[in-house]
This record gives C-alpha cells, structure tokens and sequence, in this order.
C-alpha cells in the first residue's frame, strides 16, 4: 500500500485550520488576552495533540477492532467537555478586556486535545487510511505525530493571531461581545456535530 500524501495534506489543513474547539478558543483567548498569554494553552494544545497523534499511530487499528464503541463515548465525553469550554468563551466576553480573566492553562490545552473527538477521530482516519503503509515503521509513526502537533501549533497561532488582531481593531464592547457569542455558538454547534446526534 502506498502513502497517499498529497490527499494526505489536503484533509490535515482542512481538518486542522478550520473551526473547531482548538481554534476558536484560541482565537477567543487571543481577543481577550492577547496572543502572548495565549502561548502557554496553544502549547498544551500540541502537547496533547502529540499525545493522541501517537496512541492513534500505534493503536488505531487495535482500539476500534477491540472496542468498537470506543469513537461513540469519546465524541460524547469530548462534546461535553467542549460545552464547558463554550460557557468559559462566554465568560471571556464578560471579562471585557481580559484584565479580570484568568487565561485558560496549558493543562486545559492538553485535557482538551484528550477530551476532543475531532483530534481523535481526525487522528484514526489518518492512520488506518492515509498512513497505514507506516503501521509497522515506529520512527515513521513518530515523526508524523510531531509534524502533524507542529501543524496543529501553527493552525492555533494563526487563530490566536486572528483574535488578536480582532482585539486591538474592535474596541466597542458590544461588538467584542457579539464576536465572543459568535465563537461560544460556533463551540456549541461543534459540539453537537461532533457528538453524532446529528448524523
């Protein structure tokens, strides 16, 4: 089986940059606090992004022959998990300009990667499909998982960058909360896809 690398690299920039729960709450972190304190969350984020890169790598296959149900109860336990981080993005809003609010931590960057179906679901379809020719080339398997964390860094960056640049142009409060609003429903509308109820 041959490696399939350009499709590969269409579907990680979709599934990387476009809108989800890493993100949009990057991008939200970045309005409000500016995309230096944003840093430490975005490097949780890759860290546990490289996490489920590497227990997808390696057990992919193993996991939904195994425990079928396995994708099921992560998109659930993740789609709540992602709810939460919803109502933080709406408390960001009402914090104003950030000064009063606590940025969210690389501890909650790594649980969210932990808790988000999309990586893991993104992460088995790469690895049973596009990569299954690496499934017994452990050094191979590990360098994708660091390239494809590095891609994730970059895809929050470039969000945290957007709000950032939202920040500093928006400076009526009503409009900062409108965006804010924006974000949390774009969180709850991933959510509720991702949790299946929909399909």
């Amino acid at each position: 089986m041959s490696l399939q690398l350009f499709p590969l690299f269409v579907f990680t920039q979709v599934a990387f940059f476009t809108p989800g729960p890493n993100t949009i709450s990057c991008a939200s972190m970045g309005m409000v606090v500016g995309y230096r304190r944003t840093v430490p969350y975005m490097l949780g984020i890759t860290a546990g992004f490289f996490i489920i890169m590497l227990f997808c790598a390696f057990l992919s296959h193993a996991v939904l022959t195994a425990m079928p149900d396995f994708e099921r109860y992560i998109r659930w336990i993740g789609a709540v998990y992602i709810l939460w981080l919803a109502a933080s993005v709406l408390k960001m809003d009402l914090a104003g300009s950030g000064t009063n609010f606590s940025p969210l931590s690389f501890t909650n960057g790594v649980f969210l990667q932990l808790a988000n179906p999309k990586v893991a679901v993104c992460g088995l379809a790469i690895y049973s499909t596009f990569l299954a020719a690496l499934a017994d080339q452990a050094g191979a398997l590990v360098v994708s998982a660091v390239l494809f964390s590095l891609n994730a860094f970059v895809a929050a960056s470039t969000w945290a960058l957007f709000g950032t640049v939202i920040r500093r142009t928006l400076e009526n409060e009503e409009y900062r909360k409108v965006v804010n609003v924006a974000l949390a429903l774009l969180l709850v509308y991933s959510a509720v896809s991702l949790s299946g109820v929909l399909s």
